[in-house]
């Protein structure tokens, strides 16, 4: 099985969406979007600009 999106409304019908692995486990999540047309935006651009991201570490400001 492989990963999927999932999008949903809160309590206050504001959209979510969740990545979720090939077993089900939550990898995901995002913020709000007042629309869903936003959300399944917000999905697309995960789909589009995830697949060739850098990974890098966070400077936090101990570190900076």
């Amino acid at each position: 099985m492989s990963a999927k999106f999932e999008w949903y409304t809160d309590d206050t019908g504001k959209y979510h969406f969740k990545m979720k692995a090939g077993n089900g486990q939550v990898i995901a999540t995002s913020d709000s979007y007042e629309s869903k047309a936003s959300c399944l935006h917000g999905i697309e651009s995960v789909k589009k600009n995830a697949r060739d991201a850098e990974i890098v570490e966070e400077k936090s400001k101990a570190n900076a």
